[in-house]
C-alpha cells in the first residue's frame, strides 16, 4: 500500500464514528493542552522572579548576620542571637577595590499611623544615602533623604508606594504630611515609584527612614539587620564575594564566618529550582491525563479490530501482508493523537494567553514545549496503538472470515 491508499483508508475508518474518534482524541486534548499551559506558567513566573530579582538592585551582594545553614534558615552563629554586623563592618566593606557602594540597614516592623488618621503594619528601614543607588529605586514625587538628616537623627521619612496608597489614599500628596512610628513623629519628604519585588518587603511596601535615627531611637540597637553591597563589575562578583568574607572574617577575629553573604545569583537560582520542581510535578499531574486518554486510544482500537475482523481477513485472502495490517492500524492510532496535539497546542497556548490576560502571570511558551507535544502525541499513538495493530495483524485470515 502506498502513503495516499493508507491515509484514505485511516480517514475511512476514523470518520465512520465520529463520536467515538472524538471522544478518543478529547482525552490527548486536554493532557497536551494541560502540559503546554503548565510549562508556560512556570516559565513566565521563573522570567517574572529574574525580572524582580535583578531589578532589585545592580550586582548585588547581601550580608545577613549568622549563618545560613540548609533547611533551617539563617541562624545565629553564637549567643546575642545573630548580631553580628556593625556599622564598622560597612565601613570596612567601603575600603574594598572593586565595591561601587556599600549600604548598612536595620529594618523592623512597626504600626504606622498618619496624620490622615489611617494606619498600616509595615516594614521600616534605617538607611543611608547609597541605599537609592544599591536598590535602583526612584522618586515619584518629593526628595530623598537628605545628608543632614541621616549624619543628625534627623526626623524624615521616604514611603513606598503602597504604603503610601495605604495611609494617604491615591490622590492624596503625601509630601510633608507626618506620620507616627513607635510613637516618633516623622515628616514624609517623598513617595518612591512602584517598584514590585520578590517577599514579604519589597521596596513598595517600606517606609526609610535615616539609619542613625533607626538605631538610636526607634530599634535601639547599635547593630546591622543586613549590609547591601553594589560591585562595580559583574564579572568580579566571587572575587569581592571572597575578599569581603576574608576582611569581615578577620574584623570578627573568627575562624568560621558568622555572617552570610548571599548574591542574586543564589537567590535565583534557588526560587528558579523551587520552580522548576513546582512546574515538572504540575506537569507531571497533568500529563496523567495523557496515559487515560493512550489508554482510550487503544480501547478504541481494540474496539475496531473486533468491529473489523470480517475486512481484515477478506484484506489477507486477497493479498494483504501482515505488515499492511500493522501499518494500517497503527496509523489511525498515531493519526488519532496527531489531531489531538495539535489541538492541545492551540488549547496549551489559549490557557497561557488567557491567564497572561488576567494578569496573573506573564506566560511564556517555549518552542521545545510545542515541539514535546508533538513528540509525545507521537510516541503515545505509537505506544499504545501498536498492541491493537500488532492484534490485527496476527489474526488467521480464514478465522476472520467466519467471524460473526
Amino acid at each position: 500500500m502506498n502513503f495516499y491508499d493508507i491515509f484514505h483508508e485511516t480517514y475511512s475508518a476514523l470518520s465512520a464514528n465520529k463520536i467515538r474518534s472524538g471522544l478518543t482524541i478529547l482525552g490527548i486534548v486536554i493532557g497536551i493542552g494541560s502540559v503546554i499551559a503548565m510549562v508556560s506558567i512556570g516559565e513566565g513566573a521563573k522570567a517574572q522572579i529574574q525580572t524582580s530579582i535583578e531589578g532589585l538592585g545592580s550586582n548585588l551582594l547581601t550580608i545577613l548576620p549568622g549563618v545560613v545553614q540548609p533547611g533551617r534558615g539563617i541562624v545565629s552563629s553564637g549567643r546575642g542571637g545573630a548580631q553580628t554586623l556593625t556599622n564598622e563592618d560597612a565601613k570596612i566593606i567601603t575600603e574594598i577595590d572593586g565595591v561601587a557602594a556599600v549600604s548598612p540597614e536595620v529594618s523592623r516592623r512597626f504600626q504606622i499611623v498618619a496624620s490622615s488618621g489611617n494606619n498600616t503594619n509595615t516594614t521600616v528601614t534605617g538607611i543611608e544615602s547609597p541605599y537609592i543607588f544599591i536598590r535602583n529605586l526612584t522618586l515619584a514625587t518629593g526628595s530623598f533623604l537628605g545628608e543632614n538628616a541621616i549624619r543628625g537623627l534627623g526626623r524624615e521619612a521616604v514611603l513606598g508606594a503602597t504604603v503610601a496608597k495605604d495611609l494617604f489614599g491615591e490622590n492624596t500628596d503625601p509630601v510633608g504630611e507626618f506620620v507616627r512610628i513607635n510613637k516618633v513623629n516623622f515628616r514624609v519628604v517623598g513617595v518612591l515609584n512602584t517598584k514590585g519585588g520578590v517577599g514579604f518587603s519589597g521596596p513598595d511596601d517600606m517606609i526609610l527612614v535615616p539609619l542613625s535615627t533607626m538605631q538610636k531611637i526607634l530599634a535601639g540597637v547599635d547593630y546591622l539587620s543586613t549590609i547591601s553591597v553594589s560591585v562595580a563589575d559583574k564579572n568580579r562578583m566571587n572575587e569581592i564575594r571572597d575578599n569581603v568574607n576574608y576582611a569581615l572574617a578577620e574584623k570578627h577575629r573568627v575562624d568560621e564566618p558568622d555572617f552570610s553573604i548571599i548574591s542574586q545569583e543564589d537567590i535565583l537560582g534557588t526560587l528558579s529550582q523551587v520552580i522548576d520542581t513546582f512546574t515538572i510535578f504540575l506537569a507531571s499531574i497533568a500529563s496523567i491525563s495523557l496515559v487515560v486518554g493512550g489508554i482510550g486510544i487503544m480501547n478504541m482500537m481494540l474496539t475496531a479490530v473486533t468491529e473489523r475482523t470480517r475486512e481484515i481477513g477478506l484484506r489477507k485472502a486477497i493479498g494483504a501482508k501482515n505488515k499492511d495490517i500493522r501499518i494500517q492500524f497503527l496509523t489511525e492510532a498515531v493519526l488519532l493523537t496527531f489531531i489531538g496535539g495539535v489541538l492541545g497546542i492551540i488549547l496549551g497556548w489559549a490557557i497561557s494567553f488567557t491567564v497572561t490576560a488576567l494578569g496573573l502571570v506573564q506566560t511564556q511558551i517555549s518552542f521545545f514545549s510545542v515541539v514535546l507535544a508533538f513528540g509525545v502525541s507521537a510516541a503515545i499513538g505509537i505506544i499504545f496503538g501498536y498492541y491493537p495493530a500488532r492484534r490485527a495483524a496476527s489474526l488467521n485470515p480464514i478465522e476472520a472470515l467466519r467471524y460473526e
